[in-house]
């Protein structure tokens, strides 16, 4: 199970030829790569932005221009894909049963659309210009590998996890709003550092985790199960949820920014990919406190 958000590893809002888009490598005047979180100092591009206006928050704020960005395009292009993500996860759900006889074939499935919509994640992530079609293929694959492991959690462990995990994504994912437009959270440049630091140590573990169970047998190193499987699973959901707040503060720097309409594509799929993760991080969450009962 893939747990990392790769639209973080190497993107950040800057500003190009007088447009503002995703790019790896640093622009004269443009913040750090990838930390577009530097705000009022003179390295700050929104100083240099025509279009930049100040929001409740005092943060700039573009005005609604046809060929730029908003907040509209951003949800959605989100509701698009999490609907992608939906259908796909309910059609492989009711479509791909789990029964002993048919529950390796769903299994093969599951794992077979778990690595094309890895590979996508990272095409995605790498391409210069956002491509919804991609994108939502990604979804579709990524929804179809959602239905199969949901269905068999709840068959097989802990009936209701799936709802639960529902629920709970949708908690932490309105938590982390709240807390963000009020200012509970504040990205900055060593929240940004810790976090990526956080993610990338966390993704680490769990990689040689997976390693020792496959070459090892057994659960590996023992992250994954018990108490230790239950304080891990909770790290990845905090983890996840500060990821997110990362997402709301992109999209704020690219509307800021005045970045292309069509980089509403890659602000959705960054989120999508963070509620994914933490998605799956509550699912196993329930069911390894189910299997402790």
């Amino acid at each position: 199970m893939r747990s990392s958000n790769p639209v973080f590893s190497r993107r950040g809002f800057s500003r190009d030829n007088g447009h503002a888009g995703f790019n790896a490598t640093p622009q004269a005047g443009a913040p750090a790569t990838g930390n577009p979180y530097a705000q009022g100092t003179a390295a700050n591009p929104y100083a240099t932005n025509p279009y930049a206006q100040t929001d409740i928050q005092g943060a700039p704020q573009a005005p609604a221009r046809p060929d730029v960005m908003t907040i509209d395009d951003v949800v959605t292009r989100t509701a698009m894909t999490l609907g992608t993500v939906i259908v796909a996860a309910t059609a492989a759900w009711w479509t791909l049963p789990v029964d002993k006889e048919n529950v390796g074939t769903a299994i093969g499935i599951a794992i077979g659309a778990a690595i094309v919509g890895f590979v996508l994640s990272l095409v995605n992530s790498f391409k210069r210009r956002p491509s919804p079609p991609l994108i939502l293929t990604y979804a579709a694959f990524e929804g179809v590998f959602l239905g199969v492991i949901s269905n068999i959690v709840s068959v097989y462990w802990a009936p209701g996890a799936a709802m639960q995990a529902v629920i709970g994504t949708m908690a932490v994912f309105a938590g982390v709003l709240i807390a963000y437009r009020t200012g509970l959270i504040r990205v900055t440049r060593r929240f940004y550092g810790f976090v990526m630091a956080a993610a990338i140590g966390f993704s680490l573990l769990m990689m040689v985790n997976l390693l020792f169970a496959v070459f090892g047998g057994g659960d590996g190193l023992g992250f994954r199960s018990g108490a230790l499987g239950i304080i891990f699973g909770i790290v990845a959901i905090v983890i996840g949820a500060c990821i997110l707040a990362l997402n709301f503060k992109q999209v704020e720097d690219g509307i800021a920014y005045g970045a292309p309409r069509e980089e509403s594509w890659l602000a959705a799929f960054g989120l999508t990919v963070t509620l994914v993760w933490i998605y799956i991080e509550m699912l196993r969450l329930g069911a390894i406190l189910s299997g402790d009962d």
